[in-house]
């Protein structure tokens, strides 16, 4: 049975996945279904977590809107995210930026990775 699981999962894997990690300003295309048509809607935040591997792994990103923390999660392998767009490197040194929740304005800031 494990085996069957195994090859179904490999099977739903995107083979291009862009490569972004936590702390990273991404722009998120994904599918929206409105009725009969369907559109992309983009979605601009912080990467603040990363979470399980291969078909399960998911991410989340968090925008400030009209002063609102907005956070979205998507499964990174879903045929609803068309392509995640890198803006800018984050500059982090956790793996989960919970604490940005906490912060408001200039704090909630992650410094830019320049190379």
């Amino acid at each position: 049975m494990n085996e069957i699981i195994k090859k179904i999962e490999q099977a739903q894997l995107k083979e291009n996945v862009d490569a972004f990690s936590v702390g990273d300003t991404v722009k998120v295309y994904a599918k929206i279904k409105e009725g009969n048509r369907e559109r992309i809607q983009v979605f601009e935040g912080t990467v603040l977590k990363k979470q399980n591997g291969g078909v399960r792994e998911t991410f989340t990103v968090r925008k400030n809107s009209n002063g609102v923390g907005v956070e979205k999660t998507w499964p990174l392998h879903s045929p609803s995210v068309e392509r995640v767009e890198v803006v800018r490197k984050g500059k982090v040194r956790r793996a989960k930026l919970n604490y940005l929740r906490n912060r408001v304005g200039k704090r909630a800031k992650v410094k830019e990775l320049v190379k």
